[in-house]
């Protein structure tokens, strides 16, 4: 009895094995499912869209407040 094509017929019977009907899940679907990782500038994020919101507020109130005084000196 030769080793060599019991080797070679033992090789392809576990590579034909291995190899399954179900196709592998795409890497997007598995990526939105991880977490996602803090970094250090996240906490400078936050106040800086906090900063802006305020910003647009005090934008509005001050328009606001121009059309009052428009409205009252006519």
């Amino acid at each position: 009895m030769k080793l060599r094509p019991m080797i070679v017929a033992l090789s392809a019977a576990l590579m034909l094995a291995a190899c399954s009907g179900k196709p592998p899940a795409p890497r997007a679907a598995q990526d939105a499912h991880a977490k996602r990782v803090a970094t250090p500038w996240d906490g400078m994020k936050k106040d800086e869209q906090r900063a802006k919101d305020v910003q647009k507020v005090v934008d509005e109130q001050a328009a606001e407040q121009r059309k009052q005084i428009e409205a009252d000196s006519q």
